[in-house]
């Protein structure tokens, strides 16, 4: 196979995670190649949900308005719709930052924006159509990836990037805690009008969870249902499926014959696991590659970007430098791995006792949790909620160098 050109540092994926960590390093400017398998951005039903932490990152970058020129919809709380009544879950209005909403933005618009920014650097160089196989190693070190297309390319580190199927954290042999995920999520949209103020909110009946995630003119849609119970309901036919969408949320009635088939419903399989080793020798997995999220909260996209801000804290400094980084790794997955175990701890809990009840349940006449009756009742107690979605535990701060 051929040998291609040394880069300081090898990134594969073009997530979130990927290009964001990308960004950081060209910036501190480490001779950075970012590799993403697919020709474009452009990829439906991919996390749109990017926080006030991720926000006020750009806003330390000096690329929040920027970035915010981008299409995007204002989310400023989180509700829930239980037997008509609607309850407070979040209310973002109180956080210590500028922005003080999520924006819902398109994953490929998001992506675009940090590729155009990154791409000022003339340390950075984004591949696209370059999928990564396989790992070099060499000496007990890893050195490098092998492509699809045959190439074997080389860097001083690489970061896996590759999302929660990663390629790379399995051919490294990198250990896998199953947390378990009890749910499957299915996604698809449907038409709306256009409101002057958001309306995402979760609506809770007696068997059914669905995500209504207001995307301007449509709906970006999230069924949440029991792990593997997908083939049991696309047996029961897409006319039933409609059915109950429609007995859920009734304002819907109306848009569920856009489902024309299965095919407008795209299945997403619920992971929650993480790494208990991120890194060996040459290479650091970070975002869903080290701890796939489930949606509960939206988190995973700005959680892989605090992942991204923290590695380039800790090693772009250090590889400008020319040191060796292979002892700073586990650094990154120290300073990381309280925050991961934190949510995922969290959205295990409101799996086993919001999800799985309200799945569980046939009564008509389902009362809504505690903890969301005393949220609705104290409005005060949404700041908490708010600032955990909102902020995130241990938060990051841009630190790394800028050439």
């Amino acid at each position: 196979m051929a040998g291609d050109a040394q880069s300081d540092l090898l990134i594969v994926g073009g997530g979130p995670a990927g290009m964001m960590v990308g960004l950081l390093f060209a910036r501190a400017g480490v001779r950075t190649r970012v590799l993403e398998k697919h020709s474009d951005f452009l990829r439906d039903f991919r996390g749109d949900t990017v926080h006030p932490s991720t926000i006020a990152l750009f806003d330390e970058l000096g690329l929040a308005d920027a970035l915010l020129a981008r299409p995007h919809d204002k989310v400023p709380g989180v509700g829930a719709r239980i037997g008509g009544r609607e309850y407070r879950v979040a209310d973002l209005t109180h956080l210590p930052v500028r922005h003080r909403f999520m924006a819902m933005m398109p994953q490929w618009e998001f992506l675009d924006f940090v590729a155009d920014q990154a791409k000022r650097f003339p340390a950075f160089t984004l591949d696209m159509q370059a999928e990564a196989v396989g790992l070099i190693e060499e000496g007990g070190r890893i050195s490098g990836v092998r492509t699809k297309d045959g190439r074997e390319l080389r860097a001083r580190l690489v970061i896996a990037a590759d999302g929660r199927g990663s390629v790379l954290r399995e051919a490294g042999g990198l250990p896998r805690e199953d947390l378990g995920a009890p749910i499957d999520v299915f996604w698809f949209r449907l038409s709306k009008e256009r409101r002057a103020e958001n309306e995402t909110v979760g609506q809770f009946a007696p068997g059914t969870v669905i995500a209504m995630i207001d995307r301007g003119d449509y709906w970006q849609c999230a069924f949440v249902f029991g792990k593997g119970g997908a083939d049991r309901i696309r047996a029961l036919g897409i006319e039933a499926f409609r059915e109950r969408v429609a007995t859920a949320v009734p304002a819907v009635a109306g848009q569920v014959g856009e489902l024309a088939s299965w095919d407008d419903v795209k299945l997403l399989s619920v992971s929650l696991d993480r790494l208990t080793r991120w890194h060996r020798p040459g290479l650091l997995a970070i975002g869903d590659a080290a701890h796939a999220m489930s949606p509960v909260g939206g988190v995973g996209i700005n959680l892989a970007i605090q992942d991204a801000v923290a590695a380039a804290n800790i090693l772009a400094g250090p590889m400008v430098r020319g040191a060796d980084v292979d002892a700073l790794l586990a650094k990154v997955q120290a300073r990381r791995m309280f925050p991961v175990r934190v949510i995922q701890a969290m959205q295990k809990a409101v799996h086993a006792n919001i999800l799985g009840p309200t799945l569980a349940s046939a009564d008509p006449a389902m009362d809504p949790p505690f903890a969301l009756r005393m949220l609705d009742r104290f409005p005060v107690l949404q700041r908490i909620p708010a600032r955990i979605v909102g902020l995130g535990v241990r938060r990051e701060h841009v630190r790394s160098p800028s050439i």
